[in-house]
């Protein structure tokens, strides 16, 4: 019985330990920056104001769904993208692993 249990104890901590290892794949078009919160649908981004989507979604470092007002602090590290009309739909705040990595090179 105990033997079970240990095995399954096993199993359950070598899956989490493969889920922090996942690698987030950002889009080609991805730029790099430094945001602060701001009163919604606004970000500060670079130190410039600019405006979310109305789909816009936050990704944490846990890779889960932040909601606008839920963000608190500032000099969050992100990756971002905008859609045609310029607006900022999708952030992902970068874990310390993936600021580390050379920031994306624009498209031309």
């Amino acid at each position: 019985m105990r033997i079970g249990t240990l095995l399954i104890s096993c199993a359950l901590a070598l899956a989490t330990l493969s889920a922090h290892a996942f690698e987030r794949p950002f889009p080609p078009k991805t730029k790099r920056g430094v945001m602060t919160p701001a009163i919604y649908p606004a970000v500060i981004i670079n130190d410039k104001t600019r405006t979310l989507s109305a789909g816009a979604r936050i990704w944490n470092q846990d890779n889960m769904i932040e909601m606008p007002a839920s963000l608190r602090g500032s000099g969050f590290i992100v990756h971002y993208t905008e859609d045609p009309g310029g607006d900022i739909d999708r952030i992902w705040i970068l874990t310390t692993d993936e600021i580390a990595q050379p920031a994306p090179k624009p498209l031309p």
